[in-house]
């Protein structure tokens, strides 16, 4: 771990990382989050029933774009090549709600953690979005990086 914060310099300040003499190398991470229903609004989403269309493709789709506008969002990512997005949402009964997975790949000079977390907070702003004039409580949780790959710092394994 840094002794430092590299997102400030030596006055304090915000400022970009400087990563232009880094390597390139192939750069993974993988987030997951959920949001919470009621199961009366999950089996209208199983069922094809929500007025809005079809629930987990528009939020997977919206996942994919969140991540490709990460350094639009937060303001000292660094823009990146992604070279995949892959999202997938699985209903869970047992939740009972919607599991969000997300992966964000690139090669490059910096990692693809916030890409990942960011695909996977939009997807769940969207189910939101989606399934709101049925339910009031739907709840996000537990956004979280569960692996990154590649760079300096190597592998992190959280689950």
């Amino acid at each position: 771990m840094a002794d430092r914060l590299t997102h400030l310099d030596e006055n304090g300040r915000a400022h970009m990382v400087d990563v232009g003499a880094k390597p390139d190398s192939e750069r993974i991470a993988i987030a997951r989050g959920e949001v919470h229903l009621r199961p009366e609004t999950l089996a209208l989403i199983r069922e094809g029933l929500m007025k809005k269309g079809d629930v987990l493709t528009v939020a997977q789709v919206a996942g994919i774009m969140g991540a490709k506008k990460t350094a639009e969002l937060i303001p000292l990512c660094h823009p990146l090549a992604l070279t995949q997005v892959q999202v997938e949402l699985e209903i869970s009964d047992a939740l009972p709600g919607v599991l969000i997975s997300a992966t964000a790949r690139t090669v490059g000079k910096t990692g693809v953690e916030m890409e990942a977390l960011s695909a996977v907070a939009v997807s769940a702003l969207t189910v939101c979005d989606m399934v709101k004039a049925v339910e009031k409580t739907a709840r996000i949780d537990n956004i979280r990086l569960v692996e990154k790959h590649g760079g300096r710092s190597g592998d992190v394994v959280n689950e």
